[in-house]
């Protein structure tokens, strides 16, 4: 099973440290071995943009623990307001920059980012099939031949189709919720989505989240022997919630998604969150164990 890091916050911030916890996994600390990719929303520098956020997008299809260009993210620090990170283990589609997360694609003039764990099953990704083999002239069509890709295509189809202008906040996300259990249903499906403003996470067996806020106190990695005092290099008004597929520090009070819950953060704390009634929350050695019965590697 592939893993997901996420960041959202009130102000440009640094995700240096948490990646190189999380890039450890590619490869060292685990076996996700199949390239990685990381996106960021930056703060826009050109006044004629429509949106308010550039996005600078990097993908390597060499391991994380590995990567010049892993190595280039933690030496060069990006400060950004969303940021959606995927380290890979291919279960659908070879180890190509193609078939590499996080994907991108245009929604109303904004570029919407996308990052998937888990596998599609078979009667989906057939159906997918069929749409682009019969010719149908989607919105939106896989460049790669992953199941995470045709997931993502499917979402923004199914959003273009319904919607010929943007809906208002609460309808888009009520949407949204209801677009992910879907895909849920159809397999395993845990993902993080943004826009730049706000990011989504949605948790179909395992996804953790921390915000970080003051008073601030010192993190460790789990994965990397390195300790940071956030209240020596953050202001008094940072927020910045992290979210990850299993927690990256030992020191810190990660909260857990429940199975099937949507949540939509903005400047770092909860804007929509939509939670099943009968909440249930999976160990991660049960999740594993899901992950394997699917047939997504882990």
């Amino acid at each position: 099973m592939c893993q997901l890091l996420g960041m959202n916050a009130n102000t440009p911030t640094d995700i240096g440290f948490s990646f190189a916890g999380f890039r450890k996994r590619g490869g060292l600390t685990d076996h996700h071995e199949d390239g990685f990719g990381i996106a960021f929303f930056e703060p826009a520098d050109c006044s004629s943009m429509q949106t308010k956020t550039g996005l600078r997008l990097f993908h390597d299809n060499q391991p994380s623990s590995q990567s010049p260009v892993a190595d280039l993210i933690n030496n060069y620090p990006i400060k950004a307001t969303n940021v959606i990170a995927h380290i890979r283990k291919a279960t659908q589609g070879k180890n190509c920059l193609a078939n590499t997360h996080p994907f991108v694609r245009e929604v109303w003039g904004e570029e919407w980012v996308f990052a998937h764990n888990g596998q599609m099953n078979s009667n989906f990704v057939r159906r997918c099939e069929r749409l682009q083999n019969n010719g149908n002239a989607e919105y939106c069509q896989p460049v790669g031949n992953t199941d995470s890709e045709m997931a993502f295509c499917y979402l923004i189809n199914r959003l273009k189709s319904t919607f010929k202008k943007r809906p208002d906040e609460a309808t888009l996300f009520a949407f949204l919720t209801a677009q992910c259990r879907y895909l849920s249903a159809n397999g395993l499906f845990n993902c993080l989505l943004s826009n730049g403003d706000w990011q989504l996470a949605y948790a179909g067996s395992l996804l953790f989240y921390l915000t970080r806020q003051a008073p601030f106190g010192e993190a460790r990695l789990a994965d990397e022997d390195m300790a940071i005092n956030f209240k020596d290099i953050t202001g008094d008004n940072d927020k910045t919630t992290i979210l990850v597929t299993i927690p990256l520090t030992e020191n810190e009070d990660w909260q857990q998604l429940a199975v099937n819950e949507c949540v939509i953060f903005r400047d770092g704390q909860v804007l929509h969150r939509d939670t099943p009634s009968l909440r249930k929350y999976l160990t991660v050695e049960e999740g594993i164990a899901i992950a394997r019965e699917v047939g997504a590697s882990v």
